[in-house]
């Protein structure tokens, strides 16, 4: 066996993947979107199965309650408040230093997403809201990339395969997200780490089955499980597309990437907190806005990110002016903290 793929070798001997299928592995790029508790568990496995080249996108920072399910983590990268991306590249690049990891802090929105996945095999859903999803849609869409959506609550989860304009899209089956309030979160019903590792582990598969090329063994339904019941069922999706007026793969129309869906302004899974985005990024230089906070309370900061604490709530600012503000869910309580303390 070529040296190359030793370590690689009980992979090389199952049958669907191979030689061929392991080279095919090395000279492949997959963009992960997200890296919490899905995206962690699809970094780990991709960088072990030997992707030549992989970037993670993230917007978020390490904090001690993702411990309990976001595998690549651990308490030193809280102490340290290091961002998502970053600490998951420094893991993984000391599990396999022979392929090419790149981490962004940066938060994913129709001004970079094309960016973002251009030249990509393959695009993984690690996000935890719908407005994201639709946008990685639309772009994945209209550049004619695979990707795999999968979301996971409680001990619920399920994931979804799309290869655009020959599999239903994510607005094929679903055409608009849930009025808010109408599913459950994070936040409301909580989620255990075995679910997350199951969907996680399917989403993984079915990148594999792409990149290797094994169109013929990819699913065309929707799999869905309850990992604390037991169950697991699958819904056939197989006439959506033909059946809808899908916005982007039937009519061509990219409303989440062109900015007349969705918005800059996210209240966070998970978390009592909203993200504000800026439209236009900015440049935040943090020693000044620290000399600026430090009237108003404690103000830490690092070369990723500064945080300080203000009525009653917890701000994080990143460099290019994007923060999240922990402690409210109400958009204009945020809006007016940004605009009262940060205002750039």
């Amino acid at each position: 066996m070529d040296k190359n793929l030793e370590r690689y070798s009980r992979q090389v001997l199952f049958p669907g993947i191979g030689e061929e299928g392991q080279r095919k592995l090395l000279q492949s790029y997959v963009v992960l979107i997200g890296c919490g508790a899905l995206g962690t568990v699809m970094a780990s496995s991709l960088a072990r199965a030997g992707v030549g080249r992989l970037r993670i996108v993230d917007r978020d920072f390490v904090e001690e309650s993702n411990l309990q399910r976001q595998i690549l983590f651990d308490e030193d990268d809280v102490k340290e408040n290091l961002p998502k991306a970053i600490a998951a590249r420094r893991k993984l690049e000391k599990i396999n230093s022979h392929i090419q990891i790149e981490s962004l802090v940066t938060d994913v929105n129709p001004t970079n997403i094309e960016g973002l996945i251009k030249g990509a095999d393959l695009v993984l859903d690690g996000t935890d809201n719908f407005e994201t999803r639709y946008l990685i849609n639309d772009a994945c869409v209209k550049h004619k990339i695979p990707w795999i959506y999968g979301a996971c609550v409680s001990s619920y989860g399920l994931s979804m395969t799309i290869l655009p304009y020959q599999t239903p899209c994510l607005r094929c089956v679903l055409e608009t997200a849930p009025p808010a309030g109408a599913t459950p979160t994070c936040d409301t019903a909580g989620v255990i780490g075995p679910i997350v590792n199951a969907i996680a582990s399917i989403q993984v598969t079915e990148g594999l089955k792409i990149l290797t090329q094994n169109w013929k063994t990819l699913r065309k339904d929707i799999v869905m499980m309850d990992i604390w019941e037991g169950s697991f069922t699958r819904a056939d999706i197989s006439n959506s597309r033909e059946a809808s007026h899908c916005p982007a793969c039937k009519q061509g129309k990219f409303e989440f990437l062109e900015g007349k869906e969705g918005s800059y302004l996210t209240v966070l899974c998970g978390r009592d907190a909203v993200q504000i985005t800026h439209k236009t990024p900015v440049q935040v230089r943090f020693e000044d806005l620290a000399q600026k906070l430090r009237s108003v309370g404690e103000v830490s900061y690092n070369s990723f990110i500064l945080k300080f604490r203000v009525d009653g709530c917890d701000i994080t600012v990143f460099p290019d002016g994007r923060s999240i503000i922990k402690g409210t869910r109400d958009p204009a309580v945020a809006k007016g903290l940004y605009a009262k303390y940060i205002g750039v």
